[in-house]
């Protein structure tokens, strides 16, 4: 085995479009989960993992990254940046990483939980000399990721990137990967010009050579649609808060109210839990919440938000600077940053139907999205899997469905 350091390379230089509107004012990579950006949790295993130098390949909207992640300290590691200008794939991404990489190195993609263990392992598999590696995972829904094939022997023999027939295996690609500097000449080799997708010259040299696979049934969280925010969110949610309830995670119940004031700041970690407000709950710094508020399971409540009096918010993400005004009720919900719901407005939650690139996606929970600085009047309904799009505005007692647009003013009647 060689002692030399490897390496990790972050690909998070892609929109998210499928995420809209969350990802209009913000890469995919910094949309908060219990408000801690997905990129957040993708440095931490790679730290603990013993990985002490990130390549962060960024692209749209890097000035968010940039500015949060810095040079690495927080996480005692050493942060380079390169940069992707034109998004081209993932391959190309890995190409732009070429000039700062040595010979051994892995790649993880910046919007994707795994834990520190797996990192680990393919970071030893690839000092090894055994890369290229790929990491496969089983999941409810192989469809909708890279389904793999493997041989007698447990190796990748190739790659279905989305199938479109019917799926008769739940293995899937991982998305964590050891290589070594000859796969930028099979990136380039694989497509000269055009979009390059890493998994295309994955799935050539598989079929070529078995790659080593490193099977991994430990945390995988993936954020793929906007419904995938509230899972995932309640998912971490639910471990932190199991594991240490108001810990420096950052993790707390709430806090005591004051029965003279009709709002109280939720500051301390260590606070006494507040009535209404269950314990797999996250509040962020300067959260206000009102007299006889219900905060339910697996919610996250970003800094500054406010929730006013007796109203209800259930398995809900709450970003930043967000106000849900008296009365209302706001249950599997993304509500963005500045947004507003109105005083008695509903958004009911449940299952719905929900359209993204003309793809149906039918029986997902989703009440529905509140983009960035739009407003729910009083007295609204959002129909389950409503997404207001960002500045938009919904007149009071107007009942709501479908995907409405940035800016547009929904009328009552």
């Amino acid at each position: 085995m060689t002692d030399d350091p490897v390496t990790a390379v972050v690909l998070a230089a892609g929109e998210g479009r499928r995420l809209e509107p969350l990802t209009n004012r913000r890469p995919k990579p910094m949309l908060p989960v219990a408000n801690r950006p997905i990129l957040e949790y993708v440095i931490e295993a790679i730290s603990d993992a013993g990985i002490d130098r990130i390549v962060l390949v960024v692209g749209y909207r890097q000035e968010r990254i940039r500015n949060h992640v810095g040079d690495g300290d927080d996480w005692d590691v050493d942060v380079e940046y390169v940069e992707q200008a034109n998004q081209l794939g993932t391959g190309h991404a890995l190409l732009q990483a070429e000039p700062a990489v040595d010979d051994r190195f892995v790649v993880l993609n910046g919007d994707r939980l795994v834990d520190a263990d797996l990192v680990g392992r393919v970071r030893e598999e690839t000092r090894d000399g055994k890369a290229p590696v790929m990491t496969v995972t089983d999941v409810d829904h192989p469809g909708d990721y890279g389904v793999v094939a493997l041989d007698d022997r447990d190796r990748v023999t190739g790659i279905d990137e989305k199938p479109e027939g019917p799926v008769h295996t739940s293995r899937i690609n991982a998305g964590v990967y050891g290589f070594t500097a000859d796969v930028f000449d099979a990136i380039r080799g694989t497509s000269p010009a055009g979009e390059l997708a890493l998994t295309d010259t994955l799935d050539r040299i598989a079929g070529e050579d078995p790659i080593t696979a490193i099977g991994y049934r430990g945390r995988w969280l993936d954020v793929s649609y906007l419904w995938d925010l509230l899972r995932v969110n309640a998912s971490l949610v639910g471990a932190e808060s199991g594991a240490d309830t108001g810990s420096e995670s950052g993790v707390q119940s709430g806090t005591a109210f004051d029965a003279e004031s009709d709002v109280q700041s939720v500051s301390e970690p260590d606070a006494e839990s507040a009535p209404g407000v269950a314990d797999d709950v996250v509040v962020g710094t300067d959260v206000r919440l009102g007299k006889n508020a219900v905060v339910g399971g697996g919610s996250a409540l970003g800094e500054n938000a406010t929730i006013g009096a007796n109203a209800v918010v259930e398995g809900s993400v709450v970003f930043p600077d967000a106000v849900i005004e008296p009365g209302a009720v706001v249950r599997d919900a993304v509500v963005a940053g500045n947004a507003r719901v109105g005083a008695n407005a509903t958004i009911a939650g449940g299952r719905a139907t929900v359209i993204v690139d003309d793809e149906v996606h039918a029986d997902v929970t989703l009440g529905g999205v509140v983009g960035d600085n739009a407003t729910v009047g009083g007295g609204a309904t959002l129909v389950p899997g409503t997404v207001l799009g960002d500045a938009s505005r919904v007149d009071p007692g107007a009942v709501v469905s479908g995907t409405i647009e940035p800016d547009a003013v929904v009328r009552r009647g």
